[in-house]
């Protein structure tokens, strides 16, 4: 999640941007944590509460796909995942109002981790109910909606203590700011996820943790949620008593400066609205919203395909165990090679290679039938399973640490928070809409057929609706796939690619080729020339 660092100041005095010809960063300054480790602490705390909802998003599909949900059912969910792709909307209201008496990211992080604690309270007693199962049908769209809002909530969290953590940090510690967001979010995402789908399964608990074999898990999603409602509410309360947040407009022995200007409210917008009129942003926009077609049958089906297969759901959460080490260190190898000035073609030469592995895994979905058997998972199945997975993630980070680097580098420094929120949100949205779409097109791409018990009976009915699989399961048969429409995507997903690096490489290379004027906002908000503040 990027940062948006901006000048904290009283509501009336105005900040204008500066000329470009003025746009210098800030000097460096050594780091010293003296006074600061409580606030660091904190801040990891905080960021790993907002990792912990986006957990349990993240388990829902399993959980869904073991109780009979659709395909189409999964795209529905999968909207849940778009609030922090979308934050940038309502990211400048979370900034600009603001109750100056409690603080301005208080006023924010307070409400919306209290209101997580009582959605996740609230969803204790009726999850277990939406879910289905044992012949009752899953009511997904009620979960859509309450989930949406729970990643709203942690999204809205999230604009606050970015915020937060340049005034509570000593300038010259402001970089320990994304350290505690990437390990807390880490953090919270793997208690979320990977700790509760282990937990809530009697197989993993039966196997490693229990002497004497159970019918069912050591926890309950119902359970999970009551405990984590609590953890919000006892430790947002916490906060809200004993945690001062620094009234900015004071000067204190201790700068703690944000950024060079601020804000208010029309003026994040019409620079919105500036920026998106710029053609270099269109030319990027199309790439970023177009991009990651290439990986979504790969990203957003293959999981769900294994599950149907019989891989159980617990050994696919604990592919994330061995790879965390290389989601720590891929960034800092990448980087040595993303650091010139033309870090997008180590985005485009990644494309290939995880292109491959994507393959890879659709084969591996393929013959899993054929490797596992009788709920059996083989050690050579989920090492082939890990390996695969460690590679395209190797790649991914490719991609994604290189385009990074490009927006640190195009991005106009006056309006950098701004800027890089704008293009974070375009590049996420790449991903969503199009596993969205790939994950709903996969039912209407997929040939049934209802075939009797007896050999060779094959009735008058396709199965393509859940009236049509009650009538096939009454009359004695059974709804089989003829053809599964996660290949058809997955050969023209690789097909796609192929046909987007010949077409969009010369674009790419031509984004990285312009100026650094080009760029930069053209108009300013403000006539005025930049002036500052001292502390």
């Amino acid at each position: 999640m990027s940062l948006r660092r901006r000048r904290e100041s009283e509501g009336k005095d105005e900040f204008p941007l500066p000329p470009m010809e003025g746009r210098e960063s800030l000097e460096h300054e050594k780091t010293d944590i003296r006074g600061d480790k409580a606030n660091i602490a904190l801040l990891l705390f905080l960021y790993i509460l907002q990792g912990i909802p986006i957990g349990l998003i993240a388990a829902v599909p399993m959980l869904l796909q073991n109780r009979g949900a659709s395909y189409r059912e999964q795209a529905e969910f999968s909207i849940t995942l778009w609030p922090f792709s979308l934050k940038l909307l309502w990211a400048p209201i979370v900034d600009s109002c603001y109750i100056r008496g409690f603080g301005r990211r208080k006023s924010w992080l307070v409400p919306s981790q209290y209101m997580i604690g009582i959605f996740m309270l609230f969803l204790s007693t009726h999850v277990e109910q939406w879910l289905g199962g044992n012949g009752v049908e899953p009511n997904v769209p009620l979960l859509t909606l309450v989930f949406f809002l729970l990643n709203f909530l942690a999204a809205t969290q999230d604009i606050a203590v970015d915020g937060w953590a340049l005034t509570m940090l000593k300038s010259c510690n402001v970089s320990y700011a994304s350290t505690c967001n990437s390990v807390g979010q880490t953090a919270g995402y793997f208690f979320g996820y990977v700790t509760f789908i282990a937990f809530e399964s009697k197989d993993f608990c039966n196997k490693y943790l229990r002497s004497i074999p159970k019918d069912h898990g050591m926890i309950t999603l119902p359970e999970f949620l009551w405990f984590c409602g609590w953890c919000f509410l006892l430790a947002t309360t916490l906060v809200a008593i004993f945690k001062k947040e620094h009234d900015s407009t004071v000067a204190n022995s201790e700068v703690r400066r944000t950024d060079l200007y601020e804000l208010n409210l029309y003026e994040s917008y019409k620079i919105l609205i500036s920026m998106i009129r710029m053609r270099p942003i269109q030319i990027l926009a199309i790439i970023l919203l177009t991009a990651k077609v290439t990986f979504s049958a790969a990203d957003a089906v293959t999981q769900l395909k294994l599950i149907d297969a019989g891989v159980p759901k617990e050994k696919l959460a604990l592919l994330v165990v061995p790879v965390i080490p290389l989601q720590i260190i891929l960034p800092l190898i990448v980087s040595r090679y993303t650091n010139g000035p033309r870090p997008m073609d180590v985005y485009v030469n990644a494309i290939p290679y995880r292109i491959a592995f994507a393959s890879m895994a659709t084969l591996i979905a393929y013959f899993t039938p054929y490797m596992i058997s009788g709920g059996y998972v083989p050690f050579y199945y989920y090492a082939l399973l890990v390996v695969n997975y460690a590679f395209y993630q190797i790649f991914l980070y490719c991609m994604f640490v290189a385009v990074m680097a490009f927006f640190a580098t195009i991005s106009d420094p006056a309006v950098g928070g701004t800027y890089m929120t704008f293009l974070n949100t375009l590049s996420n949205l790449g991903g969503n809409w199009a596993n969205t779409a790939i994950l709903w097109l996969v039912d209407v791409l997929t040939w049934t057929e209802c075939v009797h018990k007896n050999p060779g009976s094959i009735m008058d009915n396709n199965c393509s609706s859940k009236k049509q699989k009650e009538e096939c399961s009454s009359a004695g048969g059974e709804c089989k796939i003829v053809f599964d429409g996660y290949y058809i995507e997955s050969v023209v997903c690789i097909a796609y690619g192929v046909l987007w690096m010949v077409f969009a490489r010369k674009w790419v290379a031509y984004l990285q080729n312009l100026p650094k004027r080009a760029w930069l906002v053209a108009k300013s908000p403000r006539k005025s020339s930049f002036t500052t503040k001292n502390r």
